[in-house]
């Protein structure tokens, strides 16, 4: 490929990411937003931000929020949400990970390993006033979380191998575990317990568990759950047996 492709290629790539930004943006604003506004939260131009907009209009990705000014997600949105196939695993799991956030009164959350990332597909609230949440749909880096370990350590070797070679370790806290020497231990340890542990490895404050499983369909797919810190240490082990029980107690049911 020529050094133009190239970058033309790039050019469309990072127009589509910032067209999906855009989209995400309005989600978390359900009455518009005008183009000052966007362009200010994504810290782009306002003349990029309107031509992406107007392509997404033309689509009814986005339409005008009111007669005057803004832009709001459009109806196109909905065909395409209704098209989405829904996760059978979801489902069957939904009444175990209702149980665990009730037993634990943590927040609880399923994940699926998807392109070297974990990715949020099911989250239950905990009942604490001080609790953890996270986005379902977004994606966790594998490496410093639980939920991410834990997949990692039921990874076939192959897999695994894979993933060495492509998958850097960066530090997101001081505790982040960040050589693949270091991480092979701890993969080793995992597998004997089944359970992973996430000590503020990923966001300082926050800690978790997980526990790997295969889906209805074979898919990897995880159980977490995400504590404060300041509640973790004298909980660890019973929420250890919790989280255990509870993806013992869906495998036997599968």
């Amino acid at each position: 490929m020529s050094s133009s492709s190239e970058k033309a290629g790039s050019s469309v790539i990072q127009v589509v990411a910032r067209a999906a930004d855009i989209l995400f943006v309005l989600a978390r604003h359900r009455d518009g937003l005008t183009l000052a506004a966007l362009a200010q939260i994504m810290d782009l131009p306002r003349s990029t931000v309107q031509r992406i907009v107007k392509t997404l209009e033309e689509s009814n990705l986005v339409i005008a929020a009111s007669a005057k000014s803004g832009f709001r997600l459009g109806p196109a949105l909905t065909l395409l949400a209704n098209s989405v196939r829904p996760f059978d695993l979801v489902t069957m799991i939904h009444p175990f990970l209702v149980r665990l956030a009730s037993e634990t009164g943590e927040t609880v959350e399923l994940s699926i390993l998807s392109h070297g990332s974990a990715v949020v597909v099911a989250q239950i609230h905990g009942t604490h006033a001080l609790r953890v949440t996270s986005a379902v749909g977004s994606s966790l880096p594998l490496h410093g979380t639980a939920i991410g370990k834990a997949m990692l350590a039921a990874l076939p070797e192959h897999e695994l191998e894979a993933l060495r070679r492509q998958m850097p370790l960066k530090p997101l806290t001081k505790n982040t575990i960040v050589t693949w020497e270091d991480m092979d231990r701890e993969l080793a340890s995992i597998r004997g317990t089944r359970v992973a542990f996430d000590r503020e490895e990923n966001i300082v404050g926050i800690c978790s568990l997980g526990v790997a499983m295969e889906g209805y369909e074979g898919e990897m797919a995880a159980v977490s759950v995400l504590v404060p810190t300041r509640r973790f240490k004298a909980n660890q082990e019973a929420l250890a047996k919790a989280i255990l029980n509870c993806c013992e107690s869906f495998q036997r049911r599968m």
